[in-house]
């Protein structure tokens, strides 16, 4: 079963697997779905406009690169503003997460 991300949650989740440094999009889909062991599968149509709006807002850059198997790729990484916007991200979804469990509980 594949689970659908929510508005806004992509921003989030490739924020966080740039920390450790640039990464082309292929592998930021791979890593994505590494983590979740499969349960996330991000496609080309929602991660690179993802990927270009968050670049246009200076959260991460691009640089042309290699990959692991020598074609050509474009490589995203994290800047400055990109990892306080990643605070501000992780901020909101543990409040969310907060509400969404209370609300759970409660019903």
């Amino acid at each position: 079963m594949r689970v659908g991300l929510l508005q806004g949650t992509l921003d989030l989740l490739v924020l966080r697997v740039l920390i450790p440094g640039a990464m082309h999009g292929y592998a930021i889909s791979r890593r994505l779905a590494d983590l979740s062991e499969g349960w996330l599968s991000v496609d080309e149509g929602s991660l690179y406009p993802c990927l270009y709006r968050m670049e246009k807002k200076g959260w991460i850059r691009s640089g042309a690169g290699r990959s692991e198997n020598n074609r050509k790729a474009r490589f995203y990484s994290l800047t400055d503003a990109g990892m306080a916007q990643l605070e501000v991200e992780q901020q909101g979804w543990l409040q969310f997460q907060r509400v969404v469990v209370r609300i759970l509980k409660r019903a």
